[in-house]
């Protein structure tokens, strides 16, 4: 995976590997296909600074999905 680009699976857009983790995170960790942040954020009706915050939170409690800073 570490190689491969992954796009959002209803916008298209690019994603950077802490959209991919939080999509495994919160949706399905054996997920093929990903949302974006702001998908993902409109799909849950919260704001992207939330989703973002989240991530931040995540990483900090050491969930393996996402990378250290």
């Amino acid at each position: 995976m570490d190689n491969e680009q992954f796009t959002c699976r209803q916008c298209g857009i690019a994603l950077n590997k802490d959209e991919i983790a939080l999509h495994k995170k919160l949706y399905n960790r054996a997920a093929k296909s990903f949302l974006c942040i702001r998908c993902s954020s409109e799909y849950l009706e919260v704001t992207q600074e939330l989703l973002t915050a989240k991530i931040e939170e995540f990483k900090k409690m050491g969930c393996t999905l996402f990378s250290p800073k």
